[in-house]
Order: structure tokens, then sequence, then C-alpha cells
């Protein structure tokens, strides 16, 4: 449980900050394009520099960089996966035999875990920046604005927009319900100790209670918006209005640096990974 609690996914940090201020159509657009080039990068020199740019942006956004390390805690099972399975699987000169096995791990094997592990780390910090820096109904308001063109198609954005946006809002009030039953098991004498295997059964009977709970959140919710009217998007007005301003410029101008050094880098074979 306390690695849920670290999970910065879909929360939202309130501060002033020039990263806060960005139009959210902007930031989503920015972190789409930067996670998709980040997914596509196999060069160490170009990974340095998405390392870095999170950095710098978590800087600028006066966020704390333990934040987002502690954000990496609950995926450090898949980091850690993915770690061993490359330098399984990787050929090349084993340098540590498994025991009791003829499996072993290859110097190439680490050196591709290592840097496909550090990729994941990035593109998770990209999705926690996003949470971190926008409200939800920031995020509701820029996808919808972005969706719009496809409505003259029947696209539902403003449905789409909204289910998203109420998506990324449960997932730390299911996080806080899921810590606060796991207390009340604790107080009522249940023992979560032991191996994973053993634990993660002494975690089932935390999910009924969830699921029931998760489902009672969302019928208050549909009650709630149904008792002010809510009808969908059709005539609907937003109180907020969304404008482009300097600074989303030079965002999008230092995102597209970053990803022509990538690309740039993609065409210097003496930078790749596997070399």
């Amino acid at each position: 449980m306390k690695a849920l609690r670290n999970i910065a996914l879909g929360k939202y940090l309130a501060v002033h900050s020039p990263v806060h201020r960005l139009d959210p159509r902007t930031k989503l657009i920015a972190t789409l394009v930067l996670m998709v080039t980040a997914v596509q990068c196999d060069h160490l020199a170009a990974l340095m520099l998405f390392c870095g740019f999170v950095l710098v942006t978590a800087r600028l956004a006066l966020l704390p960089w333990m934040l987002l390390l502690r954000n990496l805690r609950p995926f450090v099972w898949l980091i850690a996966f993915t770690m061993i399975m490359h330098g399984l699987m990787s050929p090349g000169d084993v340098v540590l035999r498994v025991p009791w096995t003829d499996l072993g791990f290859s110097y190439g094997g680490l050196r591709l875990g290592a840097f496909f592990s550090l990729r994941l780390a990035v593109i998770v910090s990209l999705a926690s920046l996003l949470t971190l820096t926008t409200s939800p109904i920031e995020i509701t308001d820029g996808l919808e604005r972005l969706l719009n063109p496809l409505r003259r198609f029947g696209f539902p954005a403003h449905e789409l927009a909204m289910m998203v946006t109420i998506a990324l809002r449960f997932i730390p009030v299911l996080i806080e319900e899921a810590d606060r039953l796991h207390k009340a098991q604790l107080a009522r004498g249940a023992d979560f100790s032991g191996g994973p295997i053993r634990r993660a059964r002494q975690l089932l009977p935390l999910l009924v209670p969830l699921f029931l709970s998760a489902f009672a959140r969302a019928d208050r919710l549909a009650v709630a918006m149904e008792s002010r009217c809510y009808r969908g998007g059709v005539g609907r007005t937003n109180f907020r209005l969304l404008a482009l301003g300097w600074g989303d410029a030079r965002a999008a101008l230092a995102v597209g640096t970053v990803v022509a050094v990538t690309v740039y880098l993609q065409l210097l074979p003496s930078f790749e990974i596997g070399a």
C-alpha cells in the first residue's frame, strides 16, 4: 500500500509556475509527441537528453525531483522485469550465470535492459508531469478543444474528454480508498506479511469492498451530475476560455528542439545503444 500512495498519476499539485500556466492543449500535444518519440528512441545520448528535459521541466514547474522518483516506486517490478528479460534473452558473452540453470546475463543484455528500463522511467515521468501540472478541468477543456473538429462526423468529443478526466481523477481516490481498507483490515488482525505470493493472496479480500466502493462513488457522481442537469456538451459554455500565448510558443520550440535532436541522433549509427 505504501507503493500505491507514491503514484502521482492523476494527482494535481496547484503551484504558480510557468509550466502550470501553459495552455492544456500545448501540454497534451507535447506529452504525446514526447512519449511517442521516447518510445522510438534507441540512442543513449538521446535518452540522456530526455532525462535532462524531464528534470528541467520539473524544476520549472516547481516540483521536487523526489516526487518523480517516488512515483517510480510502484513500477519497480516492471522495470526489474524489463531488466531481467533483456539481460537473459539478449545474445552475448555471459558475465553472470543463474545458479542451477543454463541461463545467464550477458553484458550486452544488461546494457539493453538498463537502457529500456530508463526509457520506461522517462515515459512514466512524462505522464506524471502532465497530471501534476494540469488540473482535471483543464485536461477536459484541452481534450474537448482538440477533438472538436471531429464533432462534424458525430464524434462525442465532450463526453470522451469527460470520461478520460473522471478516470484520471479516480486514480488517487481509489488509491486512498484501498489504503483505508488496508488499514481497516490490519486493525481487525489481518496479516499481510510473507512472500509476494502470500501477500497477493491476502490482498484478494480487499478487492470486493474496493469495487463496491468504486461503484458507489460512480453512482453518486452520476446522480450529482444528473441533478445539476448535465446533458453532455451540446450548448455548454466555458467559464475559462483557452488561449495560446508566448509561453506556449516557447514550450513548443523546446519540445520541437528535443524531437529534432532525437531524430538527428537516430541517423548517427555510432550512437546506437546496441553498438
